[in-house]
This record gives structure tokens, sequence and C-alpha cells, in this order.
């Protein structure tokens, strides 16, 4: 029985290895870094008509990134009942649920369709295929809701985490496997603008961060699960020094190899820190994220890796810093490979393992050399607007997409020339993925699958 236990577990893990896929598994792609480079002949050009295979049209709007896996698509979403964020600027309404019929008063919370839903979509045709309620208690937080983490697949499974904390498992077939809800288990999330981080699979384990503590005393945390039963696996404290919003982040979690051995690392909360993946013991910490101290220091974007080289931004970008991990205890600036100015507040950057890609918020790209931080392209401009999702790399090119529904398309394989600026329907947070030769687009109002005829 033993035996049989074992190699049931073996052939669950062997599954669970998403990175040598060509698919889009699971938030910045098999690689965890924004790149595929499986996708080739991506399209350079498109309108809401032309090189459209097909658009799906959603239930509402949401941050959250598609994954895709063979011929499945699948998407979180927020059910009709608020509006985006450019809705809610066009009205100057700030924020909240729409207007009643007619102009009148919000209909009551328990008239509202609030739920948080699940959709496997046909790749082939953008057909639903089922729907599945994950949630409810929508709530909007500027430019997020409660539907803003991206989902998690190995082909086998599908592994969502709602804002609210609703932790499931479902079949491909839509059958619910498993369900839990974190804050029942743990406390109320405590986070200036709500939940928002994906977790990360890796393995036959997911690994989720709560980093909280701007409306909570309650301490951060950082936890592994069991994605066949739910069940924790280990939980463990993640303590700061940092002040008011500046435990808040909205990242999710890496996993590298340092020192031959593979790590869990977390960042926010003006920290990084490296986890032993078998009880979560904190193995090391970084520092000088927020050298000011500042009181709203939050984070959104994450890090990313090549090798042991882990790259943090902080808020507003300043300071970006690149550092080799796998030391012992507190690390100090001799771990430091380079520093600068040029992060990215929102989107997270990509990399193809010699380049670091950054678009900041205001549609400004800096390319930096990863070895040494110094700029190979310095601040090309990229159609105007604000950029909330993170730029993809694949076949040879870069593609960012504004919060507008416009992405630029720039050939980094052959001078940095931009190709096209090509516009969508609406207002757009989600990041763009590429998966074979199709580009997927979620939009506030549709998911679009684009390709070249």
């Amino acid at each position: 029985m033993k035996s049989r236990s074992v190699l049931a577990a073996l052939v669950f893990a062997t599954v669970l290895i998403p990175a040598l896929t060509a698919d889009w598994p699971q938030w910045r792609g098999p690689h965890f870094n924004g790149s595929n480079p499986a996708a080739k002949g991506l399209a350079v050009e498109w309108t809401s008509d032309t090189n459209v295979v097909w658009k799906a049209k959603l239930p509402s709007w949401s941050a959250a990134t598609p994954a895709v896996w063979g011929d499945t698509v699948f998407v979180t979403s927020a059910e009709e009942g608020f509006d985006s964020p450019a809705q809610q600027a066009r009205r100057g309404r700030g924020r909240g649920p729409r207007p009643g019929p007619g102009g009148g008063p919000p209909p009551a919370a328990s008239d509202r369709n609030d739920k948080i839903l699940l959709l496997a979509l046909n790749r082939a045709d953008g057909s639903i295929q089922w729907n599945r309620t994950i949630g409810d208690g929508n709530r909007v937080y500027r430019k997020q809701n409660l539907s803003s983490p991206s989902p998690i697949t190995d082909g086998k499974h599908v592994w969502v985490m709602t804002g609210g904390g609703q932790f499931s498992c479902y079949d491909m077939n839509g059958e619910r496997v498993w369900s839990r809800n974190i804050q029942q288990d743990y406390g109320r999330f405590g986070l200036n603008h709500g939940y928002a981080s994906t977790p990360r699979l890796h393995m036959g384990r997911l690994y989720v961060q709560v980093l909280h503590g701007m409306k909570t005393d309650d301490p951060s945390y950082v936890f592994a699960v069991d994605p066949r039963t739910g069940e924790t696996l280990w939980k463990v404290d993640r303590p700061t020094d940092a002040i008011a919003e500046s435990p808040d982040d909205y990242s999710t979690p890496l996993i590298i190899t340092a020192r031959g051995k593979e790590q869990l690392v977390v960042s926010g909360g003006d920290y990084v820190t490296g986890h032993d993946l078998d009880n979560g013991a904190e193995l090391w910490r970084m520092g000088g994220f927020n050298p000011g101290n500042e009181r709203f220091y939050r984070t959104i974007a994450s890090s990313i890796h090549i090798a042991d080289t882990i790259f943090t931004p902080s808020t507003r970008g300043n300071p970006f810093i690149a550092f080799k991990a796998g030391g012992e205890g507190w690390m100090d600036e001799s771990a430091k490979v380079w520093e600068n100015a040029y992060g990215a507040d929102v989107p997270t950057p990509t990399t193809d393992g010699q380049r670091v890609f950054v678009v900041n918020d205001r549609g400004i790209l800096n390319v930096l050399d990863a070895k040494t931080g110094e700029l190979v392209v310095e601040r090309l401009r990229l159609e105007p607007g604000t950029y909330s999702s993170s730029p993809l790399l694949a076949d040879g090119k870069l593609y960012a997409t504004n919060e507008e529904g416009t992405t630029t398309v720039i050939d980094v394989d052959g001078g940095y020339e931009i190709l096209g600026a090509n516009r969508l329907d609406s207002h757009t947070l989600a990041s763009p993925i590429a998966v074979g030769g199709q580009i997927f687009i979620r939009t506030a109002d549709f998911l679009y699958c684009i390709a070249p005829d």
C-alpha cells in the first residue's frame, strides 16, 4: 500500500511540471517570467475585426490573466453588476455598483449579480464549455475586483483563488474536487485594495502568500497546499517591520534553485525572503526595497529571476534591485548585483535570460542588460496611456497593452522597431499571453483569440 501511495504521488507530480510545456498554465506563463519561446508566427497587426480567430463575450471585467492548456482556455470573471474602472471614471462615480434602471439608486446587495465565476472556453471557437460560481460578494477596489487572481492548470485540474479567499479545485469537466475559504481558516485579509495574489503551482504543491497589514494587525503568512485535497501542508508567519500600507503586496511567489536546492521566494512588505519548500522555514532575507521607510510602499509587480539572480521592483519602480539569492539569514549589500531606478510600479518585467524588459506605468520601455543593469534601450515611448498589464515576450517581439486596449508590438530582436499599435474595444487590465501561434487578450468585454490570416 505504501509503494502504491508513493507511485500515485509521483504520477500526480509528473503532470505538475508546467515549465516543460508550450501552454500558458498560470500567471506569467510556462517559465513564470512573461515569456513563451515556443509561441511562433504571432500577429503584429489586428483590430477588433481583423486577424481575430474569435472573440467571446465575458460576463464582466477582470484583471486576471487567462490560462491555456491544450484545447481549453480558463478565465475568471466577476458577474455583471459592477462597472469597470474606466466606466466609473467616465461617469465620475469613483467606485461601486452601477445605478439601477433609469438612472435610479443602485440595487440592494441582495439583488445584485455579484458572483465570481470560472469559465472554461473551447480554444477552437471561443464557445463556453462550462461556467462555475467560485465565490460571491464581489467588491471593487480601484483597478481590481474579487476575480483578480488568475487561474492555474496542469491539464488535469484547474485551481482558482478569489479575492474573498475562496480557494477551489475543479477537474477539466468543471466538477469541483475541493473548496475552502482562506479567510475563514486564517482570518480576514487586511490589504488596503483587496487580495489579488495568484497561488504558484510547482511539483505537486500550491504555494500561497498573504502579505497584508494596512487594515489588520494579524501577521502576514505563507503556506503550502496539497493540490489533490486542498489541505495545508505547512504554514509560517512572514514577519515585517513595514508600516502603514507598506506591508501590503499583490504579487505571486517564485521558485528558484540556489546552491543546488529549490526555494520559494516571496517578495513584498519591504523585503524578499527565501523559504524551504518542505516546511516553509525562512532561509534568508534581503532588504533595501523601501530605503526611506515610506508609509505607502505597497508592492504590486512580481519579482522575476534568471537562475539564482532575482530582479525585484519596488513601489514606483525605485529602487529596482538585482541580487544573488541563496544566502543565509540577513543578506547584506554584497548580495546585490546591481541597483537602479528603472523598475515599474504595476507591470511585472519580462526577460529572455539576457535582457530585462521593463514597461512602466506611463508606457515607457527600458531594456536592461541582466548582468549589469545598464540600459540597452532607454525610454522608448509606446502608445500613450496608462499601463497596468504586464508585457508579453514571444516570437522575438514584445507585446505591451495599455488600459485603453491598445497593444504596442516591438521587434526586440531586430532593432527595437515599433511594428504596430493595435486597438481593441474596451478597457484592459489583464496581460496578453501567447500559445502556439495565437495571442489571447482579455478586455473588459471580450476575450480575443488573435492570429494572422
